[in-house]
């Protein structure tokens, strides 16, 4: 099985942009579709973005289409989430989870990590 490890969160200011990466351990993300979660305090984990194996299998959830793009390394070890024009509302804890095919529903995914906090000052 694959384990996703991701890593890149912290503070930054309201406009700013950041990198969250996962981190494919145990084997590579090759074989997995991958997808991005989050949850804020007191809410519900909710769908950020997924990829499949090819550019075209992008999806984002409409808060953050235009402004996040994931994308896979070439050596299928990892995969990004560059965030831009980071907002107040997008603080949360970000997740990062393998599955068999790229999808916006929790229940695709069978690998988590344990998230990233990511805190957008204002």
């Amino acid at each position: 099985q694959v384990q996703p490890v991701e890593s890149g969160g912290r503070w930054v200011q309201a406009g700013g942009s950041l990198r969250l990466s996962c981190a494919a351990s145990g084997r590579t993300f090759g074989t997995y579709a991958v997808g991005w979660f989050r949850q804020a305090p007191g809410k519900e984990r909710e769908f950020v973005a997924t990829i499949g194996w090819t550019i075209d299998s992008a999806e984002y959830a409409d808060s953050v289409k235009g402004r996040f793009t994931i994308s896979r390394d070439d050596d299928q070890a990892s995969v990004k989430l560059q965030m831009n024009r980071l907002k107040p509302e997008d603080t949360a804890v970000y997740y990062c989870a393998a599955g068999y095919i790229p999808g916006t529903i929790e229940a695709q995914y069978d690998y988590w990590g344990q998230g990233t906090q990511v805190t957008v000052s204002s």
